[in-house]
């Protein structure tokens, strides 16, 4: 803008700051420029990236679909040798025994955890596998896998769900002391997505194991307190019972 034109603009100060930007944008138009085609090819990434991880999404959920569907499986032991018409085949999608089933689940699971990390399938199909380990009373491995979602899933239900795997682990290794700490955090966390009865029961049972039979009652008698409902509860009075503790009413 030539300085006379200016100078007729000085009454106006919103035509002299449009003239200034107007100048502003002249002298830097080819950065203007450049800088608008790195937002764009920034936003088409991050597009890119979002469309990409929606799609890996989708085929985790469905590869962990078909691994849990594995472990949902029928067992159907084969027929007795020399059975008339029988088939010694197995039927199509039943598995001859539950072993068998679950060594044929672990590494479906484990394929979802190495191909998709970071997702939420891979964190479900990190905790199945470490359940599945626990049943095939593979315990050192499943602690290990049960570690790994706590590690990398904090504030789930399943981080929750891999504590509790780690006290049953120690409870079955003759280690029962070991899981008393673990039920307790679970029963005192205020946000806790655990059914807190099935806790409770759990650690009862934990106590009992251990020959102490007092907290194993007040256990008990908390789910018949505050679960009356509980599906526990018939287990809980029966435990009683055989403990002669009182019920409550």
């Amino acid at each position: 803008m030539k300085r006379s034109e200016r100078h007729k603009l000085k009454e106006n100060p919103f035509a002299t700051w449009v003239g200034e930007i107007s100048e502003t944008l002249l002298d830097y138009r080819r950065e203007l420029t450049w800088a608008g085609v790195a937002l764009a090819t920034i936003v088409a990434l991050v597009v890119g990236y979002q469309y990409w991880r929606a799609q890996a999404a989708g085929k985790a959920d469905m590869e962990l679909a078909a691994a849990l569907a594995i472990a949902d499986a029928a067992v159907v032991p084969p027929p007795a040798p020399g059975t008339p018409g029988a088939s010694q085949t197995p039927q199509p999608g039943t598995y001859p025994t539950e072993e068998a089933k679950l060594e044929a689940a672990l590494p479906k699971f484990l394929e979802v955890v190495q191909r998709y990390p970071a997702t939420r399938a891979a964190t479900t199909a990190l905790y199945h596998a470490g359940a599945t380990l626990a049943e095939l009373g593979r315990y050192d491995d499943a602690a290990a896998r049960y570690r790994q979602v706590i590690d990398e899933g904090p504030g789930t239900v399943y981080s929750e769900m891999a504590q509790l795997g780690l006290a049953a682990i120690d409870v079955m290794t003759n280690k029962p002391a070991d899981a008393i700490p673990i039920y307790q955090k679970l029963i005192a966390a205020p946000d806790t997505k655990l059914p807190l009865d099935g806790v409770l029961v759990q650690m009862a049972r934990a106590y009992a194991k251990m020959g102490k039979t007092d907290e194993a009652a007040r256990a008990y008698k908390r789910i018949l307190d505050e679960f009356p409902q509980s599906l526990y509860a018939t287990d809980a009075r029966q435990a009683l019972g055989e403990m002669g503790e009182d019920q409550p009413s």
